[in-house]
């Protein structure tokens, strides 16, 4: 994978990461150092392992679906970041205000999960087109922590609208990396 596909990949899935971080921000007002490193440690972390286990999962079923795979691969990203667009449109997630604290316990972990469902959709795609997986899943969880350390310093001074159009933009750059996948396999 180039390097420009693999840091427009790793954006693209951290967009829904910095536009909750953006959301979590705003609900607590000045966030602590403490709670933007709780944040970042463990949407980094999930955006780590979240592609490996979908490429793990993906391994077992490649050679029997290796004539479809391009198709599948598209699919997943065209999913996803139809998702995303569609949450940032119509749901507005990262518009929502907390009623607790975000940065502990079990609604953290929830949070960590549901921004990484995402990654482990590309680790799934991934393993389809028989990429490798660890320098792109090091790359994504690296991005994601640097995007969660951004949007909890920036919500403060950058208001509500950040969130959606970063989770706008994530979800039509994940629709073009699943097109370029489709069109580079169709085209040889």
């Amino acid at each position: 994978m180039s390097p420009l596909i693999l840091a427009g990949l790793a954006t693209a899935l951290a967009m829904d990461v910095f536009a909750v971080s953006i959301a979590i921000a705003l609900s607590l007002g000045e966030p602590s150092r403490r709670r933007t490193l709780r944040i970042a440690l463990h949407f980094g972390l999930f955006q780590f392992f979240m592609p490996i286990a979908g490429w793990l999962a993906g391994r077992g079923l490649a050679a029997s679906i290796e004539r479809i795979d391009h198709w599948l691969a598209f699919a997943l990203l065209l999913i996803v970041g139809g998702r995303m667009l569609y949450d940032s449109a119509v749901i507005g997630r990262a518009d929502g205000a907390a009623r607790c604290d975000p940065t502990r316990g079990g609604t953290l972990i929830l949070l960590s999960l549901a921004t990484s469902i995402d990654a482990f959709a590309v680790g799934l795609s991934l393993s389809f087109i028989s990429a490798a997986i660890v320098s792109p899943a090091i790359v994504i969880g690296a991005v994601a922590f640097a995007l969660s350390v951004a949007g909890m310093e920036l919500a403060p001074r950058a208001g509500r609208v950040v969130g959606k159009e970063a989770e706008i933009a994530g979800g039509v750059i994940l629709i073009l990396i699943g097109i370029w996948i489709l069109v580079s396999h169709l085209a040889g």
